[in-house]
């Protein structure tokens, strides 16, 4: 339950930093985290691939 709440206030904290940001800013972040979680889910996909047809 702890985590939720501080989740939660973190998220919040988040939001409101987003909200007085410029707008350039706040699309070039999430442009940034979505190239990375892309990255991210190739090299998991890719990795996997490989680690299945060893076995």
């Amino acid at each position: 339950m702890l985590f939720l709440v501080v989740a939660l206030l973190l998220l919040g904290l988040v939001m409101g930093t987003v909200a007085h940001a410029p707008l350039t800013f706040s699309v070039a972040a999430g442009l940034v985290i979505a190239v990375w979680l892309g990255i991210f889910a190739l090299r998991e996909r890719h990795g996997r691939r490989r680690s299945t047809s060893a076995h």
